[in-house]
């Protein structure tokens, strides 16, 4: 399999040089993914409300991969705030409580923009 680009269609991607995953191989490397709903431009100011859409979004690239949710083998979860811990926790918990990626979670001084609350990274592999 040769490395393809998935794009969710952020206009971030473009101005900021990158893509929202790389396929290299069997495996998949989604960026990290902020809260905001792509069909909408908004962002949610509820950090689980942003759990929620990442996840959507993961979701989405990770089936134009080829892949799922469930193929996910490891997750780094970013917060700005020790609050943030449990509601993004918790909603991983929800997400991924049978799947049971490798994962960290790390509170951070910030995210690229105030609004941004938290910011998850994952990588996945092709289904076999």
């Amino acid at each position: 399999m040769t490395r393809r680009l998935i794009s969710s269609g952020s206009p971030f991607e473009k101005t900021f040089g990158y893509s929202r995953a790389v396929i290299d191989g069997d495996m998949i490397y989604v960026s990290g993914t902020t809260g905001y709903d792509y069909a909408t431009m908004t962002m949610p100011d509820d950090v689980a409300e942003q759990t929620r859409n990442i996840f959507k979004t993961v979701a989405k690239v990770l089936e134009e991969a080829g892949s799922s949710l469930e193929h996910i083998v490891r997750a780094q979860y970013f917060v700005t705030d020790q609050t943030y811990c449990e509601p993004v926790l918790t909603i991983c918990g929800e997400v991924l409580g049978d799947i049971r990626p490798a994962a960290g979670i790390y509170v951070v001084a910030g995210l690229l923009k105030p609004e941004m609350k938290v910011e998850i990274e994952v990588t996945a592999r092709m289904p076999r």
